[in-house]
């Protein structure tokens, strides 16, 4: 049998946390845009107060910017995934024209009282459960304990939280000043 002392517990610890890098989850509708209901056309896309400042500060603060969204309008037949994707790749164009970009994107087109077959389904995806920030660990080395998980919704903050992500509640202020306090 092999004890540890604390410091070599510690330094174990140090070493699984080199490489990680914190991350600020953004929910979309209502948090970095106007919640226009159902958005999926890039000349409907209106910011927030200094969302997009508040993306560039976070870039260049080290942080991935990811977007954590649920997106029912899919499961609805409102649209399809592919516009909910273009308007991303919209969305960082514009942060592209002052220096910011999201670096992923993760989007839950499900619903369980889905219009389309396909999407009807209770998943673990939907927000306030946390599968698309599982998925974003999956796909990145991240450091939760220094992240955050910003909405405008008790049910963005219930995600995050569910993690172990500190959840902030946004209010329509800035979100440049509110990521500020933060990091």
């Amino acid at each position: 049998m092999i004890s540890l002392t604390g410091a070599a517990i510690l330094s174990m610890a140090n070493k699984e946390m080199q490489g990680k890098v914190p991350a600020v989850f953004f929910d979309r509708d209502g948090t970095l845009n106007v919640d226009t209901g159902y958005l999926h056309e890039t000349d409907k896309l209106q910011w927030m107060p200094e969302a997009k400042e508040a993306v560039k500060y976070v870039n260049d603060k080290g942080y991935l910017a990811i977007v954590i969204t649920n997106q029912s309008g899919v499961a609805r037949g409102m649209f399809g995934e592919e516009e909910v994707r273009a308007l991303h790749d919209y969305m960082n164009k514009e942060l592209g024209a002052i220096g910011a970009h999201i670096d992923a994107f993760y989007y839950c087109p499900h619903h369980p009282e889905a219009a389309v077959p396909a999407y009807r389904q209770a998943c673990s995806c939907r927000k306030p459960k946390s599968g698309l920030i599982e998925q974003a660990c999956r796909d990145y080395s991240l450091d939760l304990g220094r992240s955050l998980m910003v909405g405008d919704s008790p049910r963005d903050v219930q995600c995050g939280e569910g993690i172990g992500v500190r959840g902030i509640l946004y209010k329509g202020e800035s979100l440049l000043a509110l990521v500020r306090q933060y990091i």
